[in-house]
């Protein structure tokens, strides 16, 4: 039986064709957890699509997995456009998220729903942005729009100067009670979803709880309603080893390996051989 008639399905149904946002709904109704990894390019969207991964999120995280940037504040929104455009056009069934990248909707609505538009045009399904009730209006003129919103919550990458580095959010209770707070401002908005990083599991928890929409955590514990790597931390590629990530392969030496081969093969002249030779 293929993937693409089970991935992402119960038990005796079949799959939808394409992921929209109300079977992300569906799935918190139904206690079913959903999958979302990072994609920046078309060989691993067409992976994770194989494999039946139901959102691919194009992240501004691009910047320092891809670009070589030391954080994600340096990712532009013509990167954004790009490496979006790639993803979308490369896969037919998961929901594609894009990334408003830093700079991009700090400004104020109209900031957000012009970045927001051409993020659209470039193939997204969805946008994502940081903050709380302070970005409330964004994601209310971009709802109103028709461009759905993810919202980012606990630790958010773009903020990571003013938080003092990678660390978790929400450990004490006024903080807790915040994250919360905007959680619902952020549904009440309009949003989607709401991406929780760096929380801890109680906390994220107990947010998932009061909210209607679904919850994707990524060091957020096991009770949200998705999960979400970095799929480069997820392969073993990244050499990045944090608490809350597990790598399920080991690609880097596996890569290594393979060039170094291709450099031997080569210096020794017996690749490439006959058989990969035109007479």
């Amino acid at each position: 039986m293929s993937t693409e008639s089970t991935a992402g399905s119960t038990p005796g149904t079949a799959a939808p064709a394409t992921i929209r946002l109300r079977h992300l709904q569906q799935a918190k109704a139904q206690g079913r957890p959903f999958s979302m990894l990072t994609a920046y390019d078309q060989f691993a969207a067409k992976a994770f699509e194989a494999a039946g991964i139901e959102v691919l999120l194009v992240g501004d995280s691009v910047g320092t997995t891809v670009l070589g940037y030391d954080s994600t504040t340096s990712t532009t929104h013509q990167d954004m456009l790009t490496f979006t455009g790639a993803v979308a056009r490369s896969v037919t069934r998961p929901l594609v998220v894009a990334d408003l990248a830093f700079g991009t909707y700090e400004g104020g609505p109209a900031d957000a729903l012009r970045h927001g538009v051409e993020l659209v045009r470039a193939g997204a399904s969805a946008v994502k942005l940081e903050g709380g009730a302070e970005v409330a209006p964004q994601v209310r003129v971009l709802v109103q729009a028709g461009i759905p919103v993810f919202g980012h919550l606990g630790f958010t990458p773009q903020s990571v100067n003013s938080l003092s580095g990678h660390r978790v959010q929400g450990r004490d209770r006024a903080a807790a009670q915040k994250m919360q707070e905007d959680a619902l401002a952020l549904q009440a908005a309009g949003a989607a979803a709401i991406v929780l990083e760096l929380v801890p599991a109680a906390v994220a928890a107990s947010v998932t709880a009061a909210l209607a929409v679904p919850t994707i955590g990524i060091g957020a514990g096991p009770d949200c309603d998705g999960q979400v790597l970095v799929w480069q931390d997820m392969a073993g590629l990244s050499g990045f080893h944090g608490k809350f990530v597990k790598t399920f392969a080991d690609l880097r030496p596996q890569l290594e390996q393979a060039a170094q081969q291709y450099r031997d093969e080569v210096s020794e002249r017996t690749y490439p051989g006959p058989e990969h030779s035109f007479e």
